[in-house]
């Protein structure tokens, strides 16, 4: 794990050059994984039981506390978004856990989180037009026509402060863990570094993926509002 993005290889697609880097390699891996678990559990969940145990319960826990985080966030009519929050989530926090075992979190990397913070801003502006029509628009103008260019570059802050706050953090705990593998012996590299991705990787990563979902959710929230 190193605090560089690493270029794995190039391709030459149409005379354009297209560079395979650690973070994309790294992307296909958790997608792959998250991919091959959901096949997983919907075979499993084929022969659906109204008295739910073993894997449909626990896979019915898991969504069904999704859903109720997003309905109590946003409400019961726009709560149909909740699958695609979900996925970030999911796979934000697969991100953190997976560095555990050395693969490098995507979400180290600004063009991750940035892709994932414009996504939400597409859903903020759709969303905000499909509920409110022009009065979305119109509240660009308030309270006054001339608060206009405030009012855009506020709106086009969000995304840029929302991808910045999770590539800061996630950046911060690999930074960390490689200075100490990089400035420690060997001798002392065996069971506390355990703690320290423990740490960084599992309890930070998660309260992460919690703040980075639920500040999407109040953009949203904000712009239907």
């Amino acid at each position: 794990m190193g605090l560089e993005v690493d270029n794995l290889w190039v391709v030459n697609i149409a005379g354009i050059e297209v560079w395979i880097t650690e973070t994309i390699f790294n992307t296909w891996i958790i997608m792959s994984i998250l991919i091959v678990l959901a096949v997983i559990i919907r075979i499993k969940l084929r022969s659906f039981k109204i008295v739910p145990k073993g894997l449909q319960n626990a896979a019915e826990a898991v969504v069904e506390t999704f859903d109720n985080f997003v309905v109590n966030t946003l409400g019961e009519g726009i709560s149909y978004i909740a699958p695609w929050f979900f996925m970030v989530f999911v796979f934000i926090l697969s991100s953190c856990l997976f560095s555990v075992f050395g693969l490098r979190a995507p979400t180290a990397d600004w063009a991750t989180t940035f892709a994932l913070a414009f996504a939400t801003f597409v859903i903020m502006i759709f969303m905000g037009f499909k509920q409110r029509k022009g009065k979305y628009l119109k509240a660009f103008f308030e309270p006054n026509v001339i608060f206009f260019p405030l009012n855009l570059i506020g709106e086009i802050a969000k995304p840029i402060s929302l991808s910045f706050r999770l590539f800061g953090n996630m950046l911060s705990g690999t930074i960390i863990l490689t200075l100490y593998y990089s400035l420690t012996p060997l001798l002392v590299q065996i069971g506390i570094p355990a703690l320290l991705h423990a740490f960084f990787d599992v309890i930070f990563g998660a309260l992460q993926t919690y703040i980075f979902v639920i500040i999407s959710l109040m953009y949203v929230k904000g712009a239907v509002e």
